[in-house]
């Protein structure tokens, strides 16, 4: 049997394990692995006495093939936070592409119009998984219909996300203009919304880099760039990243844009003249790294000569 599905999530060539074990987009690990012990025993082959051989065997390839992977996937704190993030980039991706998007079931475009969006997308969720795997050659469809769900949910939810509180506008715009108003005095503009959401990426990037974990947070702050090329807290912080990797070449270009931006950053005076130093010592097929007690001129071949030079020795 085919596994492949084509709607919903799964239609941007991403595998929907929430779908896959029908639970919320924002259901912790404890509801996680509750769904998933119900999932589990439904499926083994042991708990299916009265089934058939075939029926067995479906069930069996549903739960090593889909069912444990996105167990596995959202189980672990760290797979969790990195699947999380590609989640909320693929909902601004919707945002975005919102015309175009096609859904195939009456809930998925109920949930378009729902006053209450949580309400009715839980409840939702809630009623698939109800009968999500009674029947196991119907499966597939109830995993593309809570895919579509999930795909709704994650449009509006990010659509809200971005959204800003309006300014006050002029009311007299089409009519008579209100007394002592210049009659072509512009409108006061909306705060840019970029600004909000960049800020919302800025301490998601600084919350995971305190938990050190520089790739998804590398990840939040490329894409504040996107939005705000110009913001030197950006920089400095991306700067720090590609330090913590090792990689000093795109530090020093990010601390250089900081500094440029905002001559005063005091992160970036404090680690650019270090990374110059560093680069400047270094051979062209070589690295550079400090010992404890010798300081930072000791040329070294180990790949993680220079983290640990930086860093005072103590290699990632």
């Amino acid at each position: 049997m085919s596994f492949k599905i084509d709607r919903g999530l799964f239609k941007y060539d991403f595998i929907d394990h929430h779908a896959i074990l029908c639970v919320p987009v924002d259901a912790d690990v404890k509801e996680i692995r509750k769904r998933y012990l119900q999932v589990a025993r439904r499926l083994h082959p042991d708990s299916s006495l009265t089934e058939t051989a075939a029926q067995k065997h479906l069930g069996n390839e549903l739960l090593s093939k889909l069912v444990n992977p996105a167990y596995e996937k959202l189980a672990g704190d760290r797979t969790r936070t990195e699947y999380i993030l590609i989640l909320s980039q693929i909902g601004k991706r919707l945002v975005q592409e919102s015309t175009s998007v096609t859904l195939n079931t009456d809930l998925a475009k109920q949930l378009v119009e729902a006053a209450n969006i949580d309400h009715f997308y839980k409840t939702a969720i809630a009623k698939l998984a109800q009968t999500q795997y009674d029947s196991l050659e119907q499966a597939l469809q109830v995993i593309a219909q809570a895919s579509e769900l999930n795909l709704v949910y994650l449009m509006r939810s990010a659509g809200k996300a971005s959204a800003t509180t309006p300014s006050a506008q002029p009311k007299a715009q089409s009519g008579t203009p209100q007394p002592n108003t210049p009659k072509n005095t512009p409108p006061t503009p909306a705060p840019p919304k970029e600004d909000l959401i960049v800020e919302q990426y800025i301490r998601r990037a600084q919350s995971l880099i305190d938990k050190n974990q520089f790739a998804p947070a590398k990840v939040e702050l490329q894409e504040a760039l996107k939005l705000e090329p110009k913001n030197s807290r950006c920089h400095s912080l991306i700067a720090m990243v590609y330090l913590k990797q090792n990689q000093l070449k795109m530090a020093k270009i990010h601390f250089d844009n900081a500094l440029k931006l905002d001559p005063g950053d005091e992160t970036a005076l404090q680690w650019k003249p270090k990374i110059d130093k560093a680069l400047g010592q270094q051979p062209s097929d070589q690295k550079v790294t400090s010992s404890p007690n010798n300081g930072d001129k000791q040329p070294e071949k180990s790949g993680s000569g220079l983290f640990g030079g930086l860093f005072g020795g103590k290699k990632k």
